[in-house]
């Protein structure tokens, strides 16, 4: 993606096509495109085949070795298959394929942060931690009540993540992306980043796309607060002379260009581990 300034282009983004609202703390509005209920029980339904198709596969080959081995070994091997099949497995392809499993392929959507970003194996293990317990333990019934409840149809594994599903779409006019304030550049570059909280990164952007909407005061305050939650995360700090909103520009900035350069890296992985017709 371009990072200069200028009319809105068309960008391949990981977003959907049913326009909602969320409202953060700060009274920024931002429109959030999510996969509908209907859908993300669709996908959830074809992993949870695919799952239990794989789980009765292993404990069948597990009974086909006979009394080879003891019941008490048995078990174990079964749980340690139910373990790989309904967290491993999930976690492992979702980190592998930035927030897609085979049920997300087939209906054309993806999990991403809270602030659209690509997830990480962190929020891919959370989500499947408690996807084990919500869906599997529970029968599915909290995340399906969760969804119900929620604006954007999140389970919890998705509250505790920080994420939620989107739907893929082809040609959607974004505005350019923040770019990177000159002044601020060689320090961007340099510093040490740490990740941001989930949803911090989506209020700055918010702040940068709708402050001059803002009044002078609200925009200050905004600009304040979010820096306050930002500096501890970055070292060394910016000059003492930057202005507020010129600091949050650079760190979302550079947090973007870091996220091109790894989903570069693991695209180039793909291509050289992956046989053309499986890219």
């Amino acid at each position: 993606m371009s990072t200069t300034s200028g009319t809105p282009q068309t960008y391949r983004p990981l977003r959907g096509t049913e326009d909602q609202e969320l409202v953060t703390g700060e009274a920024v509005l931002l429109d959030i495109p999510a996969a509908s209920l209907p859908q993300r029980l669709a996908s959830g339904l074809i992993d949870l085949i695919v799952g239990y198709v794989g789980l009765i596969a292993s404990v069948w080959g597990i009974s086909a070795i006979g009394p080879s081995i003891s019941s008490a070994n048995a078990e174990t091997l079964t749980l340690l298959i139910m373990v790989v099949w309904f967290v491993g497995l999930p976690v492992a392809v979702e980190t592998f394929t930035r927030g897609r499993t085979l049920g997300k392929l087939a209906l054309g959507l993806r999990t991403v942060r809270d602030d659209g970003g690509p997830i990480v194996f962190r929020h891919a293990l959370a989500r499947g931690l408690v996807g084990f317990v919500e869906i599997y333990a529970l029968l599915g019934i909290p995340a399906l009540l969760a969804g119900m409840s929620t604006a954007r149809a999140r389970r919890i594994g998705d509250l505790a993540a920080g994420t939620y599903v989107v739907r893929e779409a082809n040609n959607i006019s974004l505005g350019p992306p923040t770019g990177m304030p000159y002044a601020l550049a060689g320090w961007a570059q340099r510093a040490d980043i740490a990740s941001l909280p989930d949803g911090v990164a989506l209020s700055i952007r918010q702040l940068l796309e709708r402050r001059h909407s803002l009044s002078p005061q609200a925009r200050a305050a905004v600009a304040h607060d979010l820096l306050a939650r930002v500096l501890p995360l970055v070292s060394p700090p910016p000059p003492a002379a930057a202005h507020p909103e010129d600091v949050l520009a650079a760190v979302l900035a550079e947090r973007r260009r870091r996220d091109e350069q790894r989903l570069r890296a693991d695209e180039e992985t793909r291509r050289r581990l992956l046989p053309a017709d499986r890219l």
